[in-house]
């Protein structure tokens, strides 16, 4: 879908791919704003918190796939990566972030789901 994008060989060079984590920031912003916004009935922007992305990174099981002494940051910025790129790729729509991220109020819960959705997507 863009051109400046590469294909990655494994999920691990995806969750260490800091550029791209700089995107899915954004992209996870936007995603979470919406989802609130639909949920609220009125628009509303928020900045999702590294500490939610993290333990939600947890909780999906996919920390088994970062080197052991990565902090909670680090966490967060694999976790945003992770979710733009199968949006980039094409296999994975804004409507489908926006239903997982609706189905439960629990953040970490909604967001371990978004996680686990992205990486079976690009599994496929």
């Amino acid at each position: 879908m863009f051109a400046f994008i590469q294909k990655y060989e494994s999920i691990n060079e995806i969750l260490m791919d800091q550029k791209l984590a700089k995107l899915g920031d954004a992209y996870v912003n936007f995603l979470y704003s919406l989802a609130l916004s639909k949920k609220k009935g009125e628009p509303t922007g928020i900045k999702v918190k590294g500490r939610l992305l993290a333990d939600a990174f947890k909780k999906a099981g996919l920390r088994k796939f970062l080197p052991s002494r990565i902090d909670r940051h680090k966490q967060a910025d694999a976790a945003e990566a992770l979710i733009v790129y199968p949006w980039i790729m094409g296999s994975m729509t804004i409507k489908e972030g926006l239903e997982i991220l609706e189905q439960t109020e629990d953040s970490v819960e909604a967001f371990s789901v978004l996680l686990l959705t992205a990486k079976r997507k690009l599994e496929t």
